[in-house]
């Protein structure tokens, strides 16, 4: 039987949890390209990812799941094409304290608009504990105008539960039949 690997993308804007996320569920030490931050991002953050961030979910069966972290930042557009290239699904990570985070989902939602057409997406939407609005309900009729209905969470980037939920989800969207197939 041959092993097979699959990508996955991470992306969201700066802040939104992706570093975090792909740290929490890896089954080994991640790569990660982050440096100072020297630009508006350092009101948000110390560090910020310039080129990527790597992760591998290693499964029973021995197949890896590849994670791939964006940067958030648009000035680093030019990784997300590279990034996305043999991708299977993308993980939209959204941060609920921002000023306009609905603007910050339409944003990622165009921008990765044509790879989210050959595959598939899930989004979560982290820091919902210290922003109670907009809800998941906003988040969904957002989505809806957008044409999409795609899986979508609260979650805790540093939960390994939950972003183990957020694969899981994605992975049933590219195939229902998967859980009859695991029993």
């Amino acid at each position: 039987m041959a092993i097979t690997d699959y990508k996955i993308i991470f992306t969201g804007p700066v802040g939104a949890g992706k570093t975090t996320a792909i740290t929490s569920i890896s089954d080994s030490a991640p790569v990660k390209t982050d440096t100072k931050a020297t630009d508006m991002t350092q009101n948000k953050k110390s560090h910020t990812t310039v080129a990527m961030d790597y992760g591998v979910l290693k499964l029973e069966d021995g197949e890896q799941i590849h994670l791939y972290g964006t940067p958030g930042q648009e000035r680093f557009d030019f990784m997300w094409d590279i990034l996305t290239t043999g991708g299977i699904g993308l993980v939209l990570l959204i941060d609920n304290t921002q000023k306009d985070p609905m603007k910050d989902l339409r944003f990622f939602v165009d921008a990765f608009a044509d790879f989210i057409k050959e595959t598939s997406i899930v989004v979560g939407v982290t820091r919902m504990d210290l922003a109670k609005k907009p809800v998941l309900e906003d988040y969904r009729v957002t989505l809806k105008s957008l044409g999409l209905n795609p899986p979508l969470f609260e979650v805790d980037a540093r939960d390994k539960h939950d972003i183990s939920l957020l694969i899981q989800a994605l992975l049933f969207t590219l195939d229902p039949n998967l859980n009859e197939a695991n029993g």
